[in-house]
């Protein structure tokens, strides 16, 4: 049996600042910890416990496509026979103009995001998937970005007083 211990204000903090921008730095996580005033082995355990309860999944990195000169996308769903499914979700991730590759429990049974410098390129991968993979046109649901949304969520862990402290002048 797992003991599941609480996040307290050191984790809180920690969790708080990893939602602003991690420095650009040979070791971000000692900027970070020097920021919120705790020992960078400090901030490294706790970071690994956190991901051990499950309260942190990952810390990636989130890339502007446009500024990598990548000006089209398209979100594509599948009809895939249940029995190719991880085949054909291999295939897909093969591609590096690929992410986001996902299953669900629907019609379309797998989803991916295709990624081009324009139109014609996104549409070369997406017929090369579907002659590689054997999958018809009419088993493709094709939605190309029309506008993108860019939203920035992050969640608030601290109140205000908090939030304009460090963890020493708690």
């Amino acid at each position: 049996m797992t003991n599941h211990v609480l996040p307290d204000m050191t984790d809180l903090y920690i969790l708080d600042a990893l939602q602003d921008d991690i420095p650009l730095v040979p070791r971000p996580f000692e900027a970070i910890a020097l920021r919120l005033g705790i020992p960078e082995q400090v901030l490294l355990d706790r970071l690994k416990r956190l991901q051990d309860e499950g309260i942190v999944r990952g810390i990636s990195p989130f890339l502007e496509s446009r500024h990598m000169g990548l000006s089209a996308a398209t979100l594509i769903a599948l009809h895939v026979p249940e029995d190719r499914v991880h085949e054909i979700a291999a295939i897909i991730s093969s591609y590096p103009e690929v992410s986001h590759n996902f299953r669900r429990d629907h019609y379309y049974t797998l989803w991916f995001t295709i990624s081009g410098k324009n139109e014609e390129a996104i549409q070369s991968v997406l017929a090369e998937i579907l002659r590689r993979t054997g999958i018809p046109d009419t088993d493709v649901l094709n939605l190309p970005t029309v506008k993108k949304l860019k939203v920035d969520v992050r969640f608030s862990f601290l109140n205000t007083e908090d939030r304009e402290g460090t963890l020493g002048s708690s």
